[in-house]
């Protein structure tokens, strides 16, 4: 898993890209998996982009995506 770089004051520290989703772990040790069904592949691309920007992430989640995850 690559460290999140991002200036969130909060939720995500890092992220492992694959395929069709991506797995995001948590400040507070949670992983979950986001997948082109949950939350849907118009969302995971987004969040794939913003992982590799390193900036962003944990705001779009909070807008966008909020519990809509594969699993954890």
């Amino acid at each position: 898993m690559r460290s999140y770089q991002g200036s969130d004051n909060g939720g995500v520290v890092g992220y492992e890209i694959r395929d069709n989703g991506l797995f995001l772990k948590f400040k507070d040790g949670r992983i979950y998996f986001y997948d082109h069904t949950r939350p849907g592949k118009v969302h995971v691309d987004n969040m794939k982009k913003l992982a590799l920007s390193g900036s962003g992430l944990t705001t779009y989640i909070n807008k966008y995506v909020r519990d809509n995850y594969a699993e954890t």
